[in-house]
C-alpha cells in the first residue's frame, strides 16, 4: 500500500514539474516574442513628457 502512495506521489510530482517548466517556457518565449515585435515597431510606443 505504501508503494502505491509513493508511486502516485512521484507521478504527480513529475506531472507538476512538466507543466511548471512548460509554463516557464511559455513565459520566456512570450517575452522574447514581445521584445522582438516591439523592436520592429518603435513608433507605436507612447512617450511620456514631463511637464
Amino acid at each position: 500500500m505504501a508503494a502505491a502512495v509513493l508511486a502516485s506521489f512521484l507521478e504527480t510530482a513529475v506531472k507538476f514539474l512538466f507543466f511548471f517548466f512548460l509554463a516557464l517556457g511559455g513565459i520566456f518565449c512570450g517575452k522574447k516574442y514581445r521584445d522582438y515585435r516591439d523592436s520592429k515597431n518603435p513608433g507605436d510606443k507612447i512617450q511620456e513628457t514631463n511637464k
